[in-house]
């Protein structure tokens, strides 16, 4: 369900139109419902969801993260993103965690109007983003900045991808396979390269 949710941001995010398979439409009414409350379009089949946006001005929302059948907690960093590109401002209030905004920082470092009060995020949207280096702190946080940086002008550089690698299987792959501008640098390591020296 996460999965299948950060690529239904991934399309709205980035304007373009996705059919995400191999995933029940049900489990995935919370991020809908959301999603078509900003002015996308979730169409539903038997097993797959064709997402894209049906106006080119997001509306803004506030969102409240709940146990399931609610928003999944997990989805918040990702949504977070898509909220940036909303007109107005929306709120995320986490009903879960509460340490969840340990991705405001990276976000605000693209630009990202965004503050924190106690267990509320109040994102200002319509800011363009603009790429940066970032870090994923953890693994929704890696997806969140993996999402900003795919609609950032220029290029984005995410450390510790470790996190995002542990939670989706073959991300940059798959992005790739849908037409993003992705790929991942395996660096040599700082010890191996002192030792040639």
């Amino acid at each position: 369900m996460i999965e299948a949710g950060t690529f239904m941001i991934a399309a709205a995010v980035t304007g373009g139109k996705l059919n995400i398979r191999n995933v029940i439409p049900k489990h995935l009414e919370s991020i809908s419902a959301k999603m078509e409350e900003m002015g996308i379009a979730v169409e539903e089949y038997d097993d797959y969801v064709t997402v894209y946006r049906k106006t080119e001005k997001l509306s803004r929302i506030n969102l409240k993260t709940l146990p399931y059948p609610g928003f999944p907690t997990d989805m918040g960093p990702q949504m977070c993103v898509l909220m940036c590109q909303a007109h107005g401002v929306s709120l995320l209030n986490e009903g879960i965690f509460s340490n969840r905004f340990r991705y405001v920082d990276e976000l605000r470092r693209m630009g990202a109007c965004i503050k924190v009060d106690d267990r509320t995020a109040i994102i200002e949207g319509g800011q363009p983003l603009s790429s940066a280096n970032l870090r994923a702190v953890d693994l929704r946080a890696g997806a969140a900045v993996v999402l900003a940086g795919l609609i950032a002008p220029g290029r984005t550089e995410i450390e510790d991808i470790h996190h995002i690698e542990r939670g989706y299987d073959n991300l940059v792959e798959k992005l790739r396979g849908v037409g993003a501008n992705i790929k991942k640098v395996v660096l040599p390591d700082p010890a191996t390269y002192e030792k040639a020296l």
